[in-house]
């Protein structure tokens, strides 16, 4: 019996010298952290939508590599969408779920990262899909329902918006109009239409005549600003469709028809960038003229902030695909303690998140 546990013993620690897989559950400490650091890094990696918030850790394994010193993860985390466009670049920590009269959208993604001193996001590949409607009428049969953004309706909104937002802004040069991102419709005392878009800054300025601002086209360069703005438009109910022309009874459409507009308007990357580097020298600047003056005061106490994760996120390009797809089945979660307590339903009890 010695024997055989002496050659046991060997083979494992044969096996030990190239890889071992630890049982860590979907429900551990860090676990959790590791996906929503891989979430973050996912949310800079994407170059269009909304801002994904994490719902649970579906399933994931877990290899401890003992020549590298480092682990590598393999995830499955469920998403929910947020209100925040990518354009803002906030940490998801900071943006809203889409509540379910907000058009709220679901998915799932694999996602491949490694842990040593750093998080790296090496892969991911995610599926997203809006909430059926019928799912939502019957929570709420008043809440809006998506529309098609191909709709005229839904561009002339968006236009009509967009309008008010440069007769009323402070800013220096006009922005036009670069993607709708969503659109829905509510009957209210009539139809009621909710847009939600982005824009980019063009060329011409607020001193630029109205019969040249066809032609403005966006600042092609890397400090255009860019801003993501909510447009709604309510028809009276004597002019359902703002697809009419001007009213008989005079007045422009905008003015027969209501437009309210709010927009938010981001500062360049590159700009952003720009700052940081100061900011950094700044800093190494201070760090030095303290260095060189704390001599004088040996009876001061210098403290460090410790901070909330020793996982530091990576910046990653282009490590993920995103498609939009019906939802379809999918295994059960082999890992231990799998998956994970959701953070989000929307009071929708029929549909699984």
């Amino acid at each position: 019996m010695s024997v055989y546990l002496v050659v046991l013993c060997l083979a494992l620690l044969q096996q030990g010298g190239e890889a071992r897989s630890d049982p860590l559950g979907c429900q551990s400490p860090d676990a959790v952290r590791v996906a929503e650091e891989a979430l973050e890094q996912i949310n800079q990696d994407r170059k269009n939508g909304y801002i994904w918030s994490l719902n649970r850790l579906y399933d994931l394994s877990h290899t401890q590599e003992q020549e590298k010193g480092g682990s590598l993860y393999k995830l499955t985390i469920d998403v929910m969408e947020t209100v925040c466009h990518i354009t803002s670049r906030k940490p998801w920590k900071q943006c809203d779920v889409r509540s379910i009269g907000n058009i709220p959208a679901y998915g799932e993604c694999h996602v491949s990262v490694y842990v040593h001193t750093q998080a790296k996001l090496q892969s991911y590949s995610c599926t997203l899909r809006e909430v059926p409607a019928t799912a939502v009428v019957d929570v709420c049969p008043d809440c809006p329902t998506a529309e098609n953004l191909n709709e005229p309706i839904v561009r002339e909104t968006a236009n009509l918006s967009l309008q008010r937002f440069n007769a009323e802004s402070h800013l220096a040069n006009y922005f036009t109009l670069e993607n709708i991102t969503k659109a829905s419709s509510q009957w209210v005392v009539g139809p009621s239409y909710f847009v939600e878009f982005t824009i980019v800054e063009t060329v011409c300025s607020k001193e630029t005549d109205a019969s040249e601002l066809s032609s403005c086209t966006p600042m092609d360069c890397q400090f255009a600003h860019r801003g993501f703005c909510l447009g709604s438009h309510m028809a009276h109910d004597d002019q359902f469709e703002i697809r009419n022309p001007v009213g008989k009874r005079g007045g422009s459409r905008q003015d027969r028809n209501p437009v309210e507009v709010k927009c938010d308007i981001y500062e360049p990357q590159a700009a952003s960038v720009e700052e940081q580097v100061h900011a950094k020298a700044d800093t190494v600047h201070a760090e030095h003229q303290h260095h060189n003056h704390t001599h004088l005061h040996p009876h001061e106490h210098l403290h460090s902030i410790t901070p909330s994760s020793n996982i530091t996120v990576s910046k990653t390009q282009n490590l993920g695909t995103v498609v939009d797809q019906p939802a379809s089945p999918r295994a059960s979660p082999a890992g231990s303690s799998c998956p994970g307590p959701r953070r989000h339903r929307l009071g929708l009890k029929k549909l699984r998140l």
